[in-house]
């Protein structure tokens, strides 16, 4: 039986911090709950930087924030041990590497996505695709939906963006105004169940240890606040000025802005929004590009919400942006991935302290509940709009169904779903075995 250690490891340096941040960003596989188990392991039992408790206070922080939990986590802990500087590496790094594999498969995917054996691999992706979204609705809303008034939250918010095309932006706001108004008028029904609790394992002491005061930099005041809110918003006029001149990318800019902004509820939260504006409304991809986009942001390390890295190089190249289409797809995936990460920096540097302080009281929880219960039903249009897209290929708006219906790709969906739901697949096993059965009935059709 292994003893506890009862003295704290050595004090870390930023350069020491710097390789293991380069390393999570090239093994983060497995979506967000795989990267805060990942962390978990090695920051709070392994190398003991930060206590189980600090950390699951910290976790319980970010999953009350606008976007992705996991990267928002690494910058959380990384904040704290080395302010600042420590907050930027852990950051760039948790998707750097996600950013520079996704561009190439990008590039890749243009030069050569009209091959037979390629289209043959996303023929069996397409499906995989179908039931890694709808198993997120369920997943979600198992944990969210915990009585009649959020089921009917989440129906109202299916039947708002399915039916009558109500634009995501307006669905958040109207759940968030309904959970307002009930965390007053029925507290009971929108209290934040579940969750991230207190933990009673130890490892020994940490270097950030239950009892350790924050450091100076991770105390709040006011002028700190008003001081981190000025320098965003600095840099991200500095951003917007530099990208003026090319109309294109100063659309991406402004669109991945409000995007980051409304991803409570994580990277399939914001997906329909992102496919809205994506596909709709700037024609940047199409919707099998889009799907194509998510299946391999599913395969690659960094967070889901890479797949705005897809949107934004796929985007540069069909708006020509520059006369070269590589200079193009990268100058589109860098503003897409660059707008959208920079809120994230503000919410851990400059709201961090404030809202820290305030988790835990219903009247700012009950309306993040009420979007959550929301962002349920906006996920299930999306797996419903992905399965019509595959099982309907050559279904329009103006003819849903026209076009042969495909059996095949439902007898995966079907099979890829059950996988994940009763058998706890791997994601990536998924949607290898899909390729590969895709790659299968191309030779034998």
């Amino acid at each position: 039986m292994d003893t506890v250690p009862t003295t704290p490891p050595a004090p870390v340096t930023l350069g020491e911090a710097f390789k293991y941040w380069l390393k999570l960003g090239f093994i983060s596989f497995g979506g967000p709950a795989g990267q805060i188990s990942m962390m978990h392991q090695e920051l709070v039992e392994k190398r003991r930087w930060i206590s189980e408790h600090r950390y699951l206070h910290a976790l319980n922080y970010c999953m009350l924030l606008p976007g992705p939990e996991a990267i928002q986590l690494a910058i959380y802990i990384s904040w704290l041990m080395h302010g600042v500087k420590g907050a930027i590496v852990a950051g760039v790094l948790f998707f750097l590497p996600a950013f520079a594999l996704l561009s190439l498969l990008a590039g890749l995917y243009l030069a050569y996505g009209e091959l037979g054996w390629v289209q043959a691999i996303f023929y069996g992706i397409k499906p995989a695709v179908v039931a890694i979204v709808l198993f997120a609705a369920w997943r979600i809303g198992s944990r969210a939906l915990k009585n009649e008034v959020l089921w009917a939250m989440a129906a109202l918010a299916f039947v708002g963006i399915f039916v009558f095309d109500v634009a995501f932006p307006w669905i958040v706001l109207a759940a968030g105004l309904l959970g307002a108004a009930g965390g007053k008028l029925a507290p009971h029904k929108f209290r934040m169940g579940g969750g991230h609790g207190a933990s009673h394992k130890q490892y020994g002491p940490a270097l950030i240890d239950d009892d350790t005061p924050p450091p100076a930099h991770a105390r709040f005041s006011w002028q700190k606040l008003a001081l981190k809110v000025g320098a965003f918003v600095l840099v991200w006029l500095g951003a917007m000025a530099a990208i003026r001149g090319v109309p294109a990318l100063a659309e991406m800019g402004e669109f991945f802005t409000k995007a980051a902004f409304l991803t409570i509820g994580g990277a399939y939260a914001v997906l329909p929004y992102v496919y809205q504006g994506g596909v709709e409304h700037y024609q940047w991809l199409t919707g099998p590009q889009m799907m194509d986009g998510l299946a391999l942001g599913e395969a690659t390390p960094g967070p889901l919400i890479m797949i705005v890295t897809w949107v934004g190089y796929l985007g540069g190249v069909a708006k020509g942006v520059f006369e070269n289409p590589v200079a193009a797809g990268l100058a589109g995936a860098a503003v897409a991935t660059f707008f959208t990460f920079l809120p994230s920096f503000l919410f851990i540097l400059a709201g961090g302290p404030l809202v820290e302080a305030t988790r835990g009281e219903l009247k700012f929880t009950a309306p993040l509940t009420g979007i959550t219960a929301a962002v349920v039903g906006v996920i299930l249009n999306l797996a419903v709009f992905f399965a019509w897209h595959t099982f309907w290929p050559q279904g329009t708006a103006a003819a849903p169904f026209a076009g042969t219906f495909e059996w095949f790709p439902v007898i995966v969906a079907v099979a890829a779903f059950v996988a994940l739901w009763k058998y706890k697949a791997d994601i990536m096993q998924v949607i290898g075995v899909c390729a590969l059965l895709g790659l299968v009935h191309s030779f034998i059709m």
